[in-house]
């Protein structure tokens, strides 16, 4: 159940706990990804997939992006939390020392929840006096592109999706998804259940390969925040099990 204990009060009998939601919702974007690339791998090359596949496959890969992005959202927030309720449980003075300092030294608890994500990020090194992300580094700014896929999704807007024949240079430039197809057109495998006429985006985007680069990118980029803070990821303890494929 991923459940950090906290105190017994054998008087009450009353037992609390705090949970670690991040966990579960990188566990869950993986497990996801995994079941899209089961489809994607049964019935990409013969084309032939059921109105029902269809929905699952979509359905799976959507959820997959979400949940990783819940995920980068929840560990920023659990950390803050544990800081901000002095409730960490390092035996390592030096760990505890540097949670201690985040928590006396941001405070203002609706300051942090109105901080953009990746920024929360970037305060905490800054308060535990660590080197910042660099918004050019490949991970940093994979991870912005994946927050602006998942803001698009979640509160999508409609738009006119303009295809040209010939493929004329940027003739879809105007619109999110020819921003999304720029960006986003050679980091990773198409889907291979969108018919060739589709455009990129969303459908030959949002397959295996997008829902495998968002996992792996917010991985690689938690990992490198808790190396920098000197502090053990929560998810170490399962991280072999998170298998993309």
């Amino acid at each position: 159940m991923n459940k950090i204990p906290l105190e017994m009060n054998d008087e009450e009998s009353v037992i609390r706990f705090r949970d670690c939601f991040s966990v579960r919702y990188i566990q869950a974007g993986a497990l996801l990804c995994r079941l899209g690339y089961t489809i994607e791998k049964n019935y990409g090359k013969s084309g032939e997939i059921s109105p029902e596949l269809q929905l699952r496959h979509e359905a799976f890969i959507l959820n997959s992006i979400f949940s990783s992005v819940a995920f980068l959202e929840s560990t920023v927030n659990e950390l803050y939390s544990d800081a901000a309720d002095n409730a960490y449980f390092f035996t390592n003075e030096k760990n505890e020392a540097l949670l201690k300092n985040i928590g006396d030294k941001w405070k203002n608890e609706n300051y942090f929840d109105r901080t953009p994500m990746v920024n929360k990020y970037q305060k905490i090194l800054v308060i535990a006096d660590k080197p910042m992300f660099d918004e050019h580094h490949f991970a940093f700014s994979n991870v912005r592109n994946l927050m602006e896929i998942r803001n698009y999704l979640m509160h999508y807007r409609r738009e006119w999706v303009i295809i040209q024949k010939g493929q004329v240079p940027d003739a879809r430039e105007e619109t999110r998804a020819g921003k999304f197809e720029k960006i986003l057109k050679n980091k990773f495998m198409e889907n291979p259940l969108a018919h060739k006429s589709r455009p990129f985006f969303p459908d030959k985007c949002l397959g295996h390969g997008c829902a495998e680069w968002a996992v792996l990118n917010c991985l690689e980029f938690t990992d490198d925040f808790f190396l920098r803070l000197e502090l053990p990821a929560p998810y170490d303890g399962i991280k072999k099990e998170l298998l993309t494929k």
